[in-house]
């Protein structure tokens, strides 16, 4: 995450003592390397950039900026490690370029690496470093002959300066950079997520349904042919055929159950998660307490979790009970299923929480395990609450329970 501009807990240095520690020795080293280091960064972002900037009217003054700004970046990095190692500052690496870019073009490659704030930031680091390291290096060396008794609490305080500078100016740039990062992060998982669910969708169709169905023409063909000179024999296959078509109809509803139940459409939360927890071969209780229906990608996360939730505590926990809780708090929607088996349950065990926690996380949502050996189990999950449209929802329940009430009027006057 992008460091915050206070001090975290984790980068704060001890207090400074009058006995210099190894942290006040790197401290001193990092001061004393200032001047070298600064120089040499100088020098070549005077070059690089200034070089580019002048001859920017020509053919090669924009392509010679572009380099120097990526060169710029890798100061910022150097930089980075080196606070990293002798001040205890722990910053996130920026984004780096998008070098697909370049696919696009070399004008595209260049203008976004001409506009590259990330590499521009670490022109103006090399710029402001000179004087300050000048000062640092001076301090420090004369403090260190002379000033010996103060020479802890002066490398602090320039120490505290180097801080600020780094995280000011070789963080990433700001919370919506991290941001941009983190979505695309998610959008891959998001991709391979569907691409494996299309995968799972047609090996089922493939081998289940299309099977049985291509099997089922074929045994009609049969009885076709034989329906003339043994009509008894045809009438056994149009028989063995319908059960293959009840079977058949079976796989089909339990396909797409899997991929959106029409229960969960219909009820919500509540009548689908009570649905699969009969379905589980461990006693569970439902509780769902939400003072509405969330919006439909939520809501079908929320119950695959569960179901997959459900089905790991049948396959793996041992469990005599288990429990699902859901309900919302504030501008999020938690789930919470329990089970009192015999735990060890593990983000890397092969029963898909790693899995789930991806999926979550791909719409800000939260993965929380808690299996100690021996048990209970709890799995606590956080997703964004946002509320249903109100618009298509009622016609759709009224077009689907006008269907049902012609099929039953149709039964009727069959009978």
């Amino acid at each position: 995450m992008t460091m915050s501009p206070t001090v975290p807990d984790n980068d704060r240095p001890p207090p400074a003592r009058l006995i210099p520690d190894p942290w006040t020795w790197k401290e001193i080293g990092h001061l004393l390397a200032n001047l070298p280091m600064t120089i040499v960064w100088f020098v070549y972002t005077v070059f690089m950039i200034g070089v580019g900037v002048g001859l920017a009217v020509t053919v090669i003054g924009l392509p010679l900026l572009a380099v120097g700004l990526h060169g710029a970046r890798l100061i910022g990095k150097a930089e980075r490690g080196r606070a990293r190692a002798l001040l205890g500052v722990s910053i996130d690496e920026p984004s780096p370029m998008d070098l697909s870019r370049r696919e696009k073009g070399f004008f595209s490659w260049l203008w976004s690496s001409v506009k590259d704030p990330v590499g521009w930031r670490a022109v103006l680091y090399s710029f402001v470093r000179l004087p300050w390291g000048v000062l640092t290096f001076a301090v420090t060396l004369v403090s260190f002959l002379v000033l010996w008794p103060l020479l802890p609490h002066i490398t602090r305080l320039l120490s505290n300066g180097d801080r600020a500078m780094v995280r000011a100016l070789l963080s990433p740039s700001d919370e919506l950079e991290r941001r941009i990062a983190e979505l695309e992060a998610d959008r891959g998982v998001v991709v391979d997520t569907a691409a494996a669910d299309l995968r799972r969708i047609e090996r089922d169709l493939h081998d289940g349904a299309q099977a049985r169905l291509v099997a089922l023409a074929m045994d009609l063909g049969l009885a076709k042919e034989k329906l003339t000179d043994d009509p008894e024999a045809a009438a056994r296959m149009v028989d063995e055929a319908h059960g293959e078509v009840k079977v058949a109809l079976q796989e089909l509803r339990d396909l797409a159950r899997g991929i959106h139940p029409a229960v969960l459409t219909d009820r919500g939360l509540d009548a689908a998660l009570s649905a699969i927890a009969s379905r589980c071969t461990v006693p569970v209780t439902v509780g769902v307490d939400l003072p509405g229906r969330p919006a439909e990608a939520i809501e079908g996360i929320a119950y695959f979790t569960v179901s997959e939730l459900l089905q790991n505590v049948s396959k793996h926990s041992a469990a005599r009970s288990a429990s699902v809780e859901v309900w919302r708090s504030g501008d999020r929607l938690l789930l919470q299923v329990t089970d009192d088996g015999r735990g060890g349950a593990r983000m890397d065990g092969g029963t898909g929480m790693a899995g789930l926690a991806e999926r979550l996380g791909a719409v800000d949502g939260l993965f929380v395990l808690d299996s100690p050996v021996g048990g209970p189990t709890t799995v606590t999950a956080e997703l964004p609450w946002r509320d249903r449209e109100q618009t298509h929802a009622p016609a759709h329940g009224q077009k689907r329970e006008s269907r049902r009430e012609q099929k039953r009027e149709q039964v009727r006057t069959r009978k």
